[in-house]
């Protein structure tokens, strides 16, 4: 059986909560996103956050923040709030669902690695967005109620 068959023969019925948790997820992405977007003072912020963490950051994760993050903060403040809307963007439409769920994994392990948390420390909300996109893009979250299930014929990749 090809992977569009089984996403076509998966019920929608019996995934409504995903659909509830990703929708859920795009809306919180969305509005962090288009704050990070509208703020004029974010890159400045976001120096902030590296700055104030890298004592804290993973190892391997250090030299890349001091010598690429820090010194480009206004390119990776456009990166990370564009980010975060055009992922949330995509979980609220449905589109491209794994792939935006893949990248948003990828981002808050980025910022888990520089906050340096443990993945049961209790203020790591990093980790538990982390695990919501890996379970999103695990289950074909955009299996129903989205334009991927519109559009998984035509399309493959979505599928």
């Amino acid at each position: 059986m090809s992977s569009l068959d089984e996403f076509h023969n998966k019920k929608p019925v019996h995934i409504w909560p995903i659909t509830l948790l990703r929708i859920y997820t795009g809306v919180f992405f969305l509005k962090y996103g288009w704050g990070k977007i509208t703020n004029p003072n974010f890159a400045d912020g976001l120096a902030g956050f590296v700055s104030g963490n890298l004592d804290k950051a993973f190892g391997f994760v250090r030299p890349f923040l001091e010598s690429v993050v820090l010194p480009n903060k206004g390119i990776f403040a456009v990166m990370v709030g564009w980010g975060e809307f055009l992922i949330g963007l995509s979980l609220v439409v449905g589109l491209a669902t794994r792939w935006s769920s893949i990248a948003g994994a990828l981002m808050m392990a980025a910022f888990w690695f520089t906050k340096g948390q443990g993945f049961l420390d209790a203020q790591n909300h990093d980790a538990i967005w982390f695990v919501i996109f890996i379970v999103l893009a695990a289950v074909h979250a955009g299996r129903a109620h989205s334009l991927d299930q519109r559009l998984a014929d035509r399309f493959r990749v979505l599928a």
